[in-house]
């Protein structure tokens, strides 16, 4: 009996061990079949948005240690080819003496438009005054003094701007007083003045001919700007010192009040927590320049619908003399229309920016809402705006103490009849419209209210309520951060300017004043039209493109940095305004920093940006060798940073991958800085 237990007993520790063994030889196959899996995700192809959690953690570590590695200098270093280019902006010798209080008269103005319109006709009306020889107003900004009940504390300029700075830093260039003389007050209530409402390239002709008898003859003119200038971008060399002028005006004159400079510098220190560095973004995607070239279509249902009504507001008004309808796919193709925020990751993860990159979202109003921002923040999780860098009471503080408005009490249309309903929906013609609301349910407010209430039962937009012109008024401030963040920021890329429409536009104000303030400063200049060829190339597998797009994509992005990108720059926006392309008029060059590059550097790009400026004052050239970093940014003018970004890329993703063929054709093929 008791051998029998025995034999039972050894056969259940067999059958156990088998059993062990097998589960051993099973956890075996599947870490074998893991690491398999592994290795072939990260040698197959480049993926432009694969993300782990090892890869996290090496980014994590990465940023929060500061590295100054190859990688970060080819990320956010300066560039090198625009290290010799200094501010200055100061007169020359040939600037007449300070003007005298007595003078031709007054200038009160009345500016009208957004952030960008109003920045860039006031440095325009300055010039406008120096030239007339006569005093001029503090402006009048229209979007804060029609708003009802914003803060006493600051009304129409002082809103966004600081008054008494903007007086005292430009005392030797003109006088500027806070309001007209008493009389001269009473007199502008009846009217009496001549009001003349300036073009935005309005030449310096026009105003020694037209403008200045009528300002001698009543010593008062009333400008209304709403071009967002009153002065032509490109003056003659002889009036250089007038670009000088603008430019003391933009980025010393033009002060913001304390409180916003403030709240924006907070807002910098926040992004650079631990010494990281950020990178600002603006989608430019507004209405205005949606619809000005053509681009509802990029877009669904009732944006779509919003964009066209504004385009044809405009061919009514003679602002677009194209049709109503167009190609939207088209216009984008020829760089036309904004890159979209998806596409924006997608150059910014072929670049090699990480997934953990703090990005600031710059641009109050983004027009397509959440919804187009979706696929930039599944690619770029840090991606903070104003709503998230400051409070609730941050905001009311910058805002200052307002009345309350009187609530707006909802009045529903009255019920249509069948018959109606039918006779609106026949005059409305072939063009979709978006459906109302099924009848099994109740109406909402919202439904009734606001973009879709107007667009499916009226045929023009409603005036704005003072809600809205409140929030208008808000948008200013919100802006002015906007700038404060972007200006200050690492790097900065943005996804519409030099949009041809001859309006300022905010990216380009401050590419500008990057440019004007530290050159060297990385600001990406992408090509549109070149960028779009490229997407288009690689559409049907846009997230996972081959190694040779990434290429080309780091080529003209690196090459839009330096001199070919302030070239094409120069040929584009400054003709349309001055600001956003400063240079050689308000710049100097340090000739010594400059030894320091090669003689080959020196091209048709390098002649045609540098050759009306000066070399920079004995004082600054002191200064500048002794403030000069000694680790150089990098920039792939030079054959040894591009051998380095080579080797990086190399490294750092596409180890160990057989370099694949991209499939464009070599005729079309085109050079990414035309």
């Amino acid at each position: 009996m008791q051998s029998s237990c025995n034999i039972e007993n050894s056969r259940k520790m067999r059958y156990m061990s088998r059993i062990k063994w097998a589960a051993l030889g099973g956890l075996l196959l599947s870490c074998v079949s893991l690491l398999v899996h592994l290795l072939l995700a990260k040698y197959s192809s480049v993926d432009l948005v694969q993300y782990s959690a090892v890869t996290g953690f090496v980014d994590d570590l990465t940023i929060n240690a500061g590295w100054q590695g190859a990688a970060h200098r080819r990320l956010w270093g300066n560039v090198k080819s625009l290290e010799s280019l200094y501010p200055y902006a100061n007169p020359r010798s040939r600037h007449p003496a300070a003007p005298a209080e007595k003078n031709n008269g007054f200038i009160y103005a009345k500016v009208y438009g957004g952030f960008e319109k109003i920045r860039t006709s006031i440095c325009d009306l300055v010039a406008v005054s120096r030239l007339l020889n006569a005093t001029l107003v503090i402006p009048e900004i229209q979007d804060s003094t029609r708003a009802k009940g914003i803060s006493f504390k600051f009304r129409s300029f002082s809103y966004i701007y600081n008054e008494d700075q903007f007086i005292t830093a430009l005392n030797n260039d003109i006088v500027v007083v806070k309001s007209l003389p008493p009389h001269m007050k009473v007199a502008m209530k009846k009217k009496q003045y001549p009001v003349i409402k300036p073009k935005a390239t309005s030449s310096p002709r026009f105003y020694a001919n037209e403008v200045l008898p009528k300002l001698k003859k009543a010593t008062v003119i009333v400008l209304v700007l709403t071009e967002g200038g009153c002065l032509q971008p490109v003056l003659p060399p002889d009036l250089d010192e007038y670009q000088r002028l603008r430019c003391r005006v933009s980025f010393h004159a033009l002060q913001f009040r304390p409180e916003v400079l403030s709240l924006g510098r907070r807002m910098v220190e926040k992004l650079r927590a631990a010494g990281q560095p950020y990178l600002a973004y603006h989608p430019g995607l507004v209405r205005d320049f949606l619809a000005y070239h053509g681009c509802a279509e990029l877009f669904q249902d009732v944006h779509t619908e919003l964009i066209q009504y504004r385009r044809a507001q405009m061919i009514k008004q003679g602002m677009i003399t194209d049709q109503l309808n167009v190609d939207s796919h088209a216009r984008k193709a020829n760089g036309s229309c904004p890159l979209m925020p998806e596409e924006v990751g997608l150059l910014l993860r072929a670049m090699g920016y990480p997934p953990k990159t703090r990005i600031y979202l710059a641009g109050s109003e983004t027009f397509g809402g959440q919804r187009v921002l979706v696929p930039l923040r599944a690619m770029y999780a840090n991606l903070a705006d104003r709503t998230s860098l400051c409070s609730k009471q941050d905001l009311s503080a910058l805002v200052g103490p307002e009345t309350q408005l009187p609530l707006d009490v909802f009045q529903p249309r009255p019920v249509k009849s069948v018959q109606e309903l039918k006779e609106e929906w026949d005059k409305a013609g072939p063009r979709p419209r978006p459906l109302p609301p099924p009848p099994d349910r109740p109406v909402y407010r919202h439904e009734k209210e606001g973009w879709y209430g107007w667009i499916t039962e009226k045929h023009t937009e409603p005036d704005p309520s003072p809600i809205d012109l409140r929030r208008q008024a808000h948008r200013l401030l919100w802006a002015a951060l906007d700038y404060i963040v972007s200006v200050e920021a690492d790097a900065f890329i943005p996804g519409f300017n030099n949009d041809g429409s001859g309006w300022p536009d905010f990216a380009s104000l401050v590419m500008g004043h990057r440019l004007y303030e530290m050159a060297s400063a990385r600001t990406y200049r992408p090509d549109r039209k070149y960028l779009v060829k490229l997407f288009a190339n690689v559409s049907d597998n846009v997230y996972h493109p081959k190694r040779n797009w990434t290429l080309l994509v780091r080529e003209h992005l690196n090459a839009s940095l330096g001199e070919v990108g302030l070239l094409r720059e120069s040929r584009l926006s400054k003709r349309t305004s001055f600001l956003s392309h400063p240079i050689p008029e308000c710049s100097c060059r340090n000739f010594r920093s400059s030894q320091t590059l090669d003689a080959g550097e020196s091209s048709s790009a390098s002649q045609f940006l540098y050759s009306g400026e000066v070399e920079c004052p004995k004082w600054m050239q002191h200064s500048a060798v002794a403030n000069r970093p000694e680790n150089g940014g990098n920039e792939n003018e030079s054959q040894e940073d591009d051998v380095d970004m080579e080797s990086q890329l190399d490294s750092d993703e596409d180890s160990g991958m057989a370099e694949s063929s991209l499939t464009l054709e070599q005729d079309e093929e085109m050079d990414p800085n035309d």
